[in-house]
């Protein structure tokens, strides 16, 4: 057996189905396209659901794919043992209604022994128990002895996942020889140890699993096999686990040189070096397909995966940012599949150096409040570290559960791990049970069953406003109707029409649809995956019937808003790479009437500058009217012409390019305008970030942009006329009178203090003495927060071991301060307790550190119960010690 690359394998399965007769699809992206089930694909069949739920038609009956899968409900086992990994690649080969058990079988076959070369006597098979038709195939066709072929349960082979498509399965298993097994005479298929490994399994799609748990068989019977890459490379290879496979390895080798570390000397140096190697293939893939860390949803899984690798780098004793190093050696080993990634290289390696720059950072505060909650504990005598405690660290913090155990050690503390383990298996059961209960849904069925999923509508607004169309459906409360009155909230569907759907960022169209004996205002218009336009609405006189002869005509005006908006967001896009660089790239947009919204890969707020730069760059390309011209070819003659396509968004063979004279030219779908001076001119109106590595502009184009110019020149001259001065004159005149109102001010604060000192020696009668402590509290109402917090430090410099209470109620708001030397936390003050409960009795709140803390509230007749409640737990913290 020749000891094939883990690419080779992936290209010689690929080419073996194309000669099949399937097409071949890229890999699709792993963010999930119109499936709120889960947060990253995770089966290679997964972004193939519409096709086999019918909802949309195949490119193919006959589909071939390498799909990258992410799996994290194992992580916390990744790196402990050499089996577990979060990323893979699942290869499939894929029926839509076309070939059954009698070609899949036989191929399988193929593939792994004539292809391959795996010996057959290495090859066993599993069967659903009561699939007599795969055991035959299996035993007749392909020649397999009955001694090879093992009948299973449900619980393992017989695939399904809540409702919809379902069907028993066939597993190929690989023998790895009795020194890999458990040396029991009875060891076969199906046993616990590591001798036979799953390589293949072969799922026939033949029922379909209703609410009552009753099985219907399909009309149209689908095949969706699924084999590891990865497990495959492990069988042709000759190894032992997935970190042996030449690119993994290839990539934990980086990860030793670089920590200085060899591997397979120390079993936790191997587990830190197995984390990294399989984390930053997996944070590298998620980052090429898009996803940002943040605090929920997949970007939350990138951020636990690239926080865990940089934890690990720790231990390992690598002092230094590292990871941008590695992802080098990811691309390396990923680019000849997934070429996406080479050209996006330093974006990549930017969002996960700025990831682990922060986790350094939280590292840091995590380690201080840690040792906060420690000291605390110390001085009740304690040494316990309570499991909600551990968790809110590793959960709101992102603080390592394996830190915490190592500091609270060096401490000679212990860490409640049960309560930890506890209160985060409630977490991922309400996680996992959330997740279940829209899972069950995605396969549901939609209202359009039979022929009428075949029935699509014809978009015909790329070149009219107005079309005369028939109604093929019309829609009513979620049911087929054959008619609707006045006041009825519906959909019609037509069989051709001039309104745009929503899609690709661009909003729907409006308008009227009308009839002999009806009208109906269109407010908006959707898309269904099967190809149906959704002209949402209400039928505002008569009655419409399905098979209506109807006119259907948009609002025009808007429609020409909103492609001023879409043709200049192209233009923008273009001037943002020209301004900050080609690592710019569209991660969202929204483009209305109204205005547009663009989002884009950047790493820090663009200056005045860089916003003025690209506006004047967008007029520019406006005022030269260049001619906006549209083309349809194929992806990839329009990718070699340097057209713009967003990455992980899903094509048709054939595509629209929407050029801008020769400035700009991007695959699109939408509505534009005819030549760039249409526009008028663009605004922009906001730049901010929205998430790590990704920013936000907001503009207004045309008539908008004039209004904001007219709004804002009104504004001038309202401030014109107030200070007295001419618009020319008003900037020097306000900003003279704002010098003026900062000295008065600070002649007011300079007077404040000089009251306060005058005061002090009468604050300081009310101090009193407790274990040996000055506590003092006092109503200082001439002053605001900053005049409080200014005359705490003073007041807690003059006292010495102290605790300070000051209130105000200026202006009708309650702040209230507290601070404390470091003694007095040392004997169990903590002023963000304190405040938290006082600031209660004035209709507020507030926290803080142990030694300082602020609040403020709404009722000031409540200040002094606030100062008195302070007082007393002051007083009782510390008697008691």
């Amino acid at each position: 057996m020749k000891k094939f690359g883990l690419n080779e394998l992936r290209e010689l399965f690929l080419c073996f189905f194309e000669s099949k007769g399937h097409l071949r699809l890229p890999g699709f992206s792993l963010v999930p396209r119109n499936d709120p089930s889960i947060l990253l694909v995770n089966a290679g069949m997964t972004p193939l659901k519409p096709y086999f739920t019918g909802q949309e038609v195949p490119p193919s009956k006959r589909v071939t794919t390498c799909q990258k899968c992410i799996r994290t409900p194992d992580i916390d086992n990744v790196g402990i043992t050499s089996r577990h990994g979060t990323f893979f690649e699942m290869l499939g080969n894929f029926s839509f209604g076309d070939y059954f058990k009698k070609e899949a079988i036989p191929w399988a076959w193929e593939f792994l022994t004539q292809v391959i070369g795996i010996p057959e006597n290495k090859l066993y098979v599993s069967v659903y128990l009561e699939d007599d038709e795969a055991y035959d195939i299996w035993h007749k066709d392909v020649g397999l002895p009955e001694s090879k072929i093992f009948r299973m349960g449900k619980e393992d082979n017989f695939w399904e996942h809540g409702t919809g498509p379902c069907g028993p399965c066939s597993e190929i298993y690989y023998d790895r020889g009795a020194d890999k097994g458990c040396g029991k005479e009875n060891c076969t298929v199906g046993c616990d140890c590591d001798r036979f490994i799953e390589v293949w399994n072969l799922v026939f799609t033949q029922y379909d699993r209703q609410g009552d748990m009753t099985y219907v068989p399909l009309k149209n019977k689908n095949i969706d096999t699924g084999m590891g890459l990865e497990r495959l490379a492990c069988v042709v290879q000759q190894v032992d686990n997935i970190f042996e496979v030449d690119t993994i390895r290839s990539v934990l080798d980086h990860v030793c040189k670089l920590s200085g570390v060899e591997y397979g000397k120390i079993y936790k140096k191997d587990v830190s070096i197995r984390v990294i190697t399989d984390h930053i293939r997996s944070a590298s893939m998620m980052v090429s397909d898009g996803v940002i860390p943040s605090n929920e949803g997949r970007g939350y899984v990138l951020r636990r995966l690239i926080r865990r690798a940089a934890r690990h780098g720790k231990l390992l004793g690598i002092a230094d940012m590292f990871l941008s190093k590695l992802t080098d050696a990811v691309i390396d080993m990923s680019m000849e599949a997934y070429p996406h990634m080479e050209e996006k290289r330093d974006y990549i390696k930017k969002v996960i150096s700025i990831e682990e720059e922060k986790f350094n950072a939280t590292v840091d505060q995590g380690t201080s409040i840690l040792e906060g909650y420690i000291a605390e504990l110390k001085n009740r005598g304690g040494n316990v570290l309570t499991g909600s405690v551990i968790f809110k660290l590793h959960d709101t913090y992102g603080f390592p559960f394996d830190l915490t155990r190592e500091i609270a050690r060096e401490n000679g503390m212990e860490i409640d791990e049960e309560g930890f383990m506890a209160v985060m298996k409630k977490q991922k059961e309400k996680a996992r049970d959330a997740h279940f209960k829209k899972d069950t849904s995605a396969w549901e069925k939609d209202i359009f069953t039979g022929e009428n999923k075949l029935i699509t509508t014809e978009f015909t607004g790329y070149g009219d406003y107005e079309s005369i169309s028939k109604v093929q459906f019309i829609i009513l409360n979620g049911n087929l109707v054959g008619n609707a009155s006045v006041d009825d909230e519906v959909m019609l569907v037509l069989d051709k029409t001039p309104f745009y759907a929503e899609s690709g960022g661009q909003i729907g169209d409006s308008g009227k649809i009308t009839g002999d004996n009806f009208e109906m205002t269109v407010q908006d218009c959707q898309k269904t995956p099967d190809g149906k336009y959704l002209h949402i609405g209400k039928i505002d006189s008569g009655m419409v019937q399905v098979n209506d002869t109807v006119t259907a005509k948009i609002n025009i005006q808007k429609r020409k808003r909103t492609a001023r908006n879409h043709t200049v967001t192209h233009i923008l896009h273009k001037a943002l790479k020209n301004v900050l660089g080609d690592h710019v790239n569209q991660a969202g947009s929204m483009v209305s009437d109204e205005r547009l919204r663009f989002d884009f890969t950047h790493f820090s707020a663009l200056s005045d500058e860089q916003i003025e730069a690209v506006e004047e760059q967008v007029n520019d390309i406006i005022l030269s009217n260049y001619p906006v011209t549209t083309r349809v070819m194929s992806v990839d003659d329009a990718k070699k012409e340097g057209a713009v396509a967003l990455f992980g968004e899903k094509y048709d063979d054939l595509v629209r390019v929407v050029s801008v004279g020769d400035y700009s030219k991007e695959l699109c779908g939408g509505t534009h305008l005819k030549a760039s001076g249409e526009a008028g001119l663009i605004k922009i109106i906001s730049e901010n970030g929205i998430a790590a590595g990704v920013r936000r502009i907001e503009a207004l184009t045309g008539t908008k942009a004039l209004q904001w110019y007219k709004e804002r020149e009104k504004m001038l001259n309202e401030v014109s006329q107030v200070v007295k001065a001419s618009p020319d004159e008003a900037l020097h005149k306000v900003t003279a009178l704002a010098d003026e109102l900062k000295n008065t001010k600070k002649e007011l604060e300079g007077m404040k203090i000089k009251m306060v000192s005058n005061s002090l020696d009468d604050i300081l009668g009310n101090v009193q003495e407790v274990a040996g402590f000055k506590v003092l509290a006092a109503r200082m109402d001439q002053l605001d927060m900053n005049g409080l917090r200014n005359t705490s430090d003073l007041l807690r410099n003059k006292l010495g071991s102290s605790v300070v209470i000051l209130a105000s109620g200026l202006d009708n708001k309650v702040n209230i301060i507290i601070s404390a030397t470091k003694d007095a936390v040392s004997k169990g003050i903590h002023c963000g307790k304190i405040i938290g409960e006082a600031a209660k009795a004035a209709g507020g709140g507030g926290g803080g550190r142990p030694d300082m803390a602020q609040a403020g509230g709404k009722d000031i007749n409540g200040i002094d119960k606030a100062l008195k409640i302070a007082v007393e737990k002051v007083t009782d913290t510390l008697s008691n010690k």
